[in-house]
């Protein structure tokens, strides 16, 4: 089946609002919307004003990390309940730097993901191996534990309508990235793992992202794979005509 691609850019601890803001005015201004689905997942003091410059606009807004409750004594986080109140699209969950540097696990990523669904946010949920994984072999091991992980007792059409973002951690604002076959390779494998835990209706509908060092100069070679729908972007998607030209590869 025709997946529609899906390029998000994630902007990590980056941008004040009105930075934010001057992103959105500038972007809509070079950007007026084409076949791809579009997205920028921002810190949380940047969403709404997000939701209202890109009010009129084909760009979706995204947070990057959520609590799987819905409130209680848990300082310092936000639930879905506030994000579905500005309204967010969509949120990442389980990004490499919640978990190595905020003790996500696949426990964790697999509540928010429950979470998310049943508030109606949309979840991009992150797999991906570090270097010393890959170099050792077992870089298929850790995305498929990861992405068991995460679907673990979600129901089929849960799964059919999750966006998965293959993020090998190596090649995370290293500047080194993964070949378009590398990419391609773990991205089938990715489907491959959602396959053999559903069915192929749910195989073929899920979208499974590439991201690390995405940039204008590789996204062709990376967003015209097979498997491959979409990107999850970092820094190129700070800068409105870098993220543009990923965008329109």
């Amino acid at each position: 089946m025709a997946r529609q691609k899906f390029i998000a850019g994630n902007w990590k601890m980056y941008k004040t609002t009105a930075e934010a803001v001057a992103f959105a005015q500038a972007f809509s201004g070079i950007y007026g919307g084409g076949p791809h689905e579009v997205a920028v997942c921002a810190p949380y003091t940047q969403l709404a004003a997000l939701k209202d410059a890109f009010a009129g606009t084909s760009v979706k807004v995204g947070a990057q990390n959520m609590h799987f409750e819905n409130e209680g004594a848990y300082t310092g986080e936000i639930s879905p309940v506030m994000l579905t109140e500005i309204g967010v699209d969509y949120v990442v969950i389980g990004h490499s730097e919640r978990r190595q540097y905020f003790a996500e696990t696949d426990e964790t990523v697999n509540k928010k993901l429950k979470a998310a669904f049943a508030h109606g946010v949309a979840p991009i949920v992150c797999v991906g191996e570090v270097l010393e994984q890959r170099d050792a072999g077992n870089h298929f091991d850790v995305v498929k534990t990861q992405t068991e992980g995460a679907l673990y007792g979600l129901p089929p059409a849960d799964a059919a309508r999750l966006v998965i973002a293959y993020e090998p951690v190596w090649a995370i604002g290293t500047g080194r990235t993964a070949t378009g076959d590398q990419a391609e390779e773990m991205c089938a494998f990715i489907r491959g793992v959602v396959r053999a835990l559903y069915d192929e209706a749910a195989a073929d509908s899920v979208r499974i992202q590439y991201g690390g060092s995405v940039k204008p100069a590789n996204a062709t070679e990376i967003l015209t794979k097979d498997n491959i729908d979409g990107a999850l972007v970092g820094g190129a998607s700070l800068v409105p005509e870098d993220f543009k030209a990923i965008v329109e590869f």
